[in-house]
C-alpha cells in the first residue's frame, strides 16, 4: 500500500539520508552522558564540568566526521556551533527534550527544553526533530498513558511544521538494572512492545530509533561475551525479527553506549536475520573514546583521534549498513504538497 507524505516531511528525511535512503547518521546530543564521560576523565562531579567543554568537543566532532554521516544529531542546548562546523550535505537533526529524567518523580516522565518549539528547531536549522522517550510496556497505565499524550502532541506539532519526527525509545524496566541480565531476559519483549504501540498512526512519527532488542554482551559470539550468555546467534536473529515485524514505519538502530566492536556485531546480527532497518543514529560507539584524549591531551590531540580512530569507528558502521533497506521502500512513499 502507498503511504502519502508531505513534501516538507520528505525534503527532510531526504536530507538526512544519503544517496540511497539509507539514514548513516552521527548522534552527539548527549549531555547527561557526555558530563559522565567528562567528570570521570577530568576526576571530578558532573555538575562540575565546564560546558565550554562540550560545546568544544561536539564541534571537533562534527567538523571532522559529518563528511563520513548522512547527518548529525545534536542538542540546541551545547550544539549549535557544531551544527555550523558540520560538512556540506550532511543534514541536521536536533534534540527537542531535556536530558535524562527526575529521578524524584516514578515513570521517568519525558520533559521539553524551555525555550524551544518546533518551529524554533527548525529556524535553528533542524531538517528533523527528534525526541527521547523512556518506555516500557510494565509500568503503569497512567504512567504510559502520560507518554501516550506527549507523543502525540509532539506528533501534531511536527506535522503542523511539515517537518519529520523522529522518536527514540529507549527501553527499560522500574528497578531494574538495563545492564544486568534480570533485564536482558525482557529486553525484546520491550523493544517490541514499544515498537508496535509508537508506530501506530496515532503518533504522527516518521522514524523510529529503537534500541536492538537483546543484550549485545549475552549473545553467543559477541566479541563482549561474559560469564552470562542468554541467546545463540540464530535465537538473537530471530528476537530480531520478532521486534521489527512490530514497526509499521522505517526504524533505525541506536548504539546505547556500547563499544564500536560491540555495535559492528549488533547490526551484523540484524543483517543476517534480514530486518529491513533503514540505517542507524550511532553516537558513543563513534566518539566516546575521544573525550578521555580531548581531557588529557587536548585539542590538537582529539583531531589527531577523530581523523584516524574516530574515522575508522564511523566507517565500521558505514560498513555495516548495505544490508540497510532505504526508509522509502519501507513506507512505499508518494509525495504529495
Amino acid at each position: 500500500m502507498n503511504v502519502s507524505i508531505s513534501s516538507g516531511k520528505q525534503k527532510g528525511l531526504q536530507a538526512v539520508a544519503d544517496s540511497r535512503g539509507v539514514i548513516a547518521a552521527l548522534a552527539i546530543d548527549q549531555r547527561g552522558a557526555m558530563r559522565a564521560l567528562f567528570a570521570r576523565a577530568m576526576g571530578i562531579e558532573p555538575q562540575s564540568v565546564p560546558d565550554e567543554k562540550l560545546v568544544q568537543f561536539k564541534e571537533a566532532v562534527s567538523s571532522t566526521l559529518t563528511s563520513l554521516a548522512s547527518a548529525i544529531l545534536l542538542d540546541p542546548e551545547f550544539g549549535l556551533p557544531a551544527a555550523q562546523k558540520r560538512a556540506p550535505g550532511s543534514g541536521l537533526l536536533l534534540a527537542y527534550e531535556v536530558t535524562g529524567y527526575d529521578k524524584n518523580i516514578p515513570g521517568r516522565l519525558p520533559r521539553l527544553l524551555d525555550h524551544w518549539s518546533v518551529p524554533r528547531l527548525i529556524e535553528a536549522g533542524a531538517n528533523a526533530v527528534k525526541l527521547l522517550l523512556y518506555y516500557s510496556d510494565r509500568s503503569t497505565a497512567q504512567v504510559n498513558d502520560i507518554k501516550s499524550a506527549f507523543v502525540q502532541r509532539i506528533g501534531g506539532e511536527c506535522v503542523a511544521a511539515d517537518v519529520p519526527f523522529f522518536l527514540e525509545l529507549v527501553s527499560y524496566h522500574d528497578g531494574m538494572d538495563e545492564k544486568a541480565v534480570e533485564f536482558a531476559r525482557i529486553k525484546h519483549e520491550v523493544v517490541t512492545a514499544g515498537t508496535a504501540e509508537f508506530t501506530k498512526p496515532q503518533y504522527r512519527v516518521d522514524v523510529l530509533k529503537v534500541g536492538m532488542p537483546v543484550n549485545l554482551s549475552m549473545v553467543e559470539t559477541s566479541p563482549t561475551a561474559g560469564r552470562e550468555i542468554l541467546h545463540t546467534r540464530e535465537a538473537a536473529q530471530a528476537l530480531f525479527r520478532e521486534a521489527a515485524a512490530a514497526a509499521t514505519v522505517p526504524f533505525i538502530y541506536l548504539s546505547e553506549g556500547v563499544s564500536n566492536e560491540t555495535f559492528q556485531f549488533g547490526l551484523e546480527l540484524a543483517a543476517e536475520s534480514g530486518v529491513k532497518f533503514s540505517g542507524v543514529l550511532c553516537g558513543r560507539a563513534t566518539w566516546k573514546d575521544g573525550v578521555e584524549v580531548f581531557v588529557r591531551q587536548g585539542a590538537e590531540a582529539l583531531q589527531e583521534w577523530l581523523r584516524t580512530e574516530g574515522t575508522r569507528n564511523i566507517e565500521n558502521v558505514n560498513n555495516r549498513l548495505s544490508a540497510a533497506t532505504p526508509w522509502f521502500e519501507i513506507r512505499n512513499v508518494v509525495a504529495v504538497s
